[in-house]
């Protein structure tokens, strides 16, 4: 199939960045995006021009490195799905895509669509940990955790920290990213002893980071490969209330 492309390059994150256009003509509708962009940087190898420089690692919808914008829609148009899983055959023949890097002050642009996430890492490492002694596995199944609990607590630690939420968002907030971690813990009894002082600390940084707040319009559960609900949101809201007291 073929398939024509609008695809950002930009050089580094203090050059001036354009859309431009390709076009392949040989597109197996089986491929994944990230092959096709494969074939992409084949071409423009063989012609000497610049590669595409894209972030990828798993390819399996799991390590959450494949962020892109595709189509005004982070992760493109299919649902529960990461750039990485989505197909080609989800597209036309002859269609136009458009294929961008997250939007965000937060996320500056480090090289066409690769961004600097490092802002996550620095939120995750500012409260979303334990440090309780767990012991090996056998002895974690000697605290026992109600079921409704512990299914809400793997939902929401089912995030992959991809960053799509920010890029969906009009206000560029990391609430879901933030409120996945801090509601995970907090329904755990190893998440406990920092409790009060994680949901401070993260929603502190969160702010330092640039990111805006959350006004519940809800794209970044419309976006969000893993269905991570915005009742985590919610959940960030009580704790950070119960902390106060």
């Amino acid at each position: 199939m073929k398939i024509n492309l609008r695809i950002w390059r930009q050089a580094n994150g203090d050059s001036p960045g354009k859309l431009v256009n390709y076009t392949l003509e040989r597109v197996n509708p089986n491929m994944s995006f990230l092959e096709m962009l494969d074939l992409l940087n084949e071409q423009l190898i063989k012609s000497e021009q610049s590669p595409l420089e894209f972030d990828n690692d798993c390819r399996e919808g799991i390590c959450g490195s494949c962020g892109m914008v595709i189509n005004g829609i982070a992760h493109g148009q299919a649902k529960l799905t990461a750039a990485c899983q989505l197909y080609m055959r989800n597209f036309q023949e002859g269609e136009t895509i458009t294929v961008e890097p997250w939007r965000a002050t937060a996320f500056p642009v480090i090289k066409d669509l690769v961004v600097d996430r490092s802002a996550l890492d620095r939120i995750i490492a500012a409260g979303g940990y334990i440090s309780v002694r767990n012991g090996a596995a056998p002895d974690a199944n000697s605290l026992p955790v109600n079921k409704a609990d512990s299914d809400r607590a793997f939902e929401y630690a089912t995030c992959i920290g991809c960053g799509a939420c920010v890029a969906a968002c009009p206000n560029a907030s990391a609430s879901l990213f933030t409120a996945a971690k801090i509601a995970h813990l907090a329904l755990l009894p190893q998440g406990q002893p920092e409790r009060k002082l994680r949901v401070k600390k993260m929603a502190e940084q969160m702010a330092q980071e640039g990111f805006g707040d959350c006004s519940n319009h809800g794209e970044c559960q419309a976006v969000c490969p893993q269905g991570i609900s915005l009742d985590a949101i919610a959940k960030m809201r009580r704790e950070y209330i119960r902390s106060l007291f």
